[in-house]
């Protein structure tokens, strides 16, 4: 992939480039709690994207996606969404954010090639973003913080790609650490690293090849379904200043009377919250069974409180949940399609992997995909 990005530079540009390396990830446990305020357990992992980059002597700005063969060209001054090529929104809105700190920004080359999956809740957004903004910062001399890149990264999604996420995707890439995941408070920002030991287990991903166009307007609706419960607990508790904060208790007493559906939102959350501190102490014990346990909860939840998988994820969960040799299983990221993550016996693997193709294939006219994840560290320059 390196020599592959740096061969495509020099060709096109006709001189060597800063090459950054930033990670997808993935969430063991803690799905929709980061913009709530609370707890999740993600880490960087082996599939990434990588971006080329030089500066120019003058304001324009040259793009190009090797995967995708396409290419834009604009200038810092005309900085603004684009419609047409989504991919150059992650870049020129990280782009953008040194615009907005009060840093000079001039133009630039950049090459982006990617493996990290489109669409298979891996955030393969959340990537590009900070390998852009550590770039630049590399590039510009700014000598950001890790920390200030990574809220940098997330204003990108949210003012160029429309997407309101909260600080998980971008905190894991740039943040994570080989063999550990991170627990992250998403409130203060306190995280710690926490070995990850999964002796005789590995991390299995299954992908369902599809992404239902509902998944960024319907995370968004979710988010504010969240903040509508916040404000009703709040008239009555006003020390509340997030799902993070709310109770059982607070949902059945100032929810629940007013609607059904902001209830069984809200209360997904809360309980989800829980899961991930309890499931904390199960990997800390090296309790895989608990925690998968939990793992299939929070799918459950997610299917059926928080609505947001569909009916290819439901199968897959569905089609290990009585298989011995899978601990866990859930479906990941923000919803409506992507990937499930499953815990299973290394010994096990490959005849999961032969029941499940062509019984996925045939139940949903669907090639099925899978990845074995390892856990990696997070964004670095790489040449």
């Amino acid at each position: 992939m390196k020599v592959k990005i740096l061969q495509e530079f020099i060709s096109r540009f006709g001189r060597d480039p800063l090459i950054v390396k930033s990670p997808g990830r993935i969430n063991i446990i803690g799905e929709h709690t980061d913009y709530n305020n609370g707890f999740v357990l993600p880490a960087a992992i082996d599939k990434a994207a990588y971006i080329a980059m030089s500066l120019r002597d003058d304001n324009e700005i040259h793009l190009v996606a090797l995967d995708l063969n396409e290419s834009i060209s604009t200038r810092v001054e005309d900085l603004k969404p684009t419609t047409d090529l989504s991919w150059t929104n992650y870049i020129l809105g990280s782009a953008a954010q040194f615009q907005k700190n009060g840093l000079a920004l001039s133009g630039f080359n950049a090459v982006l090639v990617s493996d990290v999956p489109i669409g298979a809740g891996l955030s393969s957004s959340a990537a590009i973003e900070c390998a852009t903004v550590f770039a630049l910062n590399e590039l510009l001399g700014a000598n950001l913080s890790r920390l200030t890149m990574v809220g940098m990264a997330q204003k990108a999604e949210h003012e160029y790609a429309g997407v309101m996420c909260g600080i998980m995707d971008q905190f894991a890439s740039m943040m994570g650490k080989k063999d550990h995941v991170i627990r992250l408070d998403c409130q203060s920002l306190e995280y710690q690293y926490v070995p990850l030991k999964l002796e005789g287990y590995k991390i299995v991903l299954f992908n369902t090849n599809v992404k239902h166009s509902l998944a960024s307007s319907e995370y968004n609706t979710r988010r504010n379904e969240c903040i509508q419960a916040v404000d009703w607990v709040r008239q009555t508790e006003p020390a509340v200043e997030s799902l993070r904060d709310v109770t059982e208790l607070m949902l059945d007493q100032y929810v629940k009377p007013k609607s059904e559906l902001i209830d069984r939102r809200s209360r997904f959350v809360v309980q989800e919250i829980e899961r991930l501190l309890i499931g904390c102490l199960d990997l800390s014990e090296g309790n895989i069974q608990a925690l998968g346990k939990k793992m299939f909860a929070t799918h459950e939840g997610l299917s059926k409180m928080y609505e947001v998988s569909c009916k290819e994820l439901d199968w897959l969960v569905d089609f290990v949940k009585d298989n011995p040799n899978v601990m866990g299983a859930r479906m990941m990221g923000g919803g409506f399609g992507g990937c499930t993550i499953n815990l299973v016996k290394e010994d096990a693997i490959e005849a999961l992997i032969e029941s499940i193709e062509p019984a996925y294939e045939q139940a949903m006219h669907l090639t099925l995909t899978f990845y074995i994840a390892s856990i990696e560290n997070g964004t670095e320059v790489v040449g």
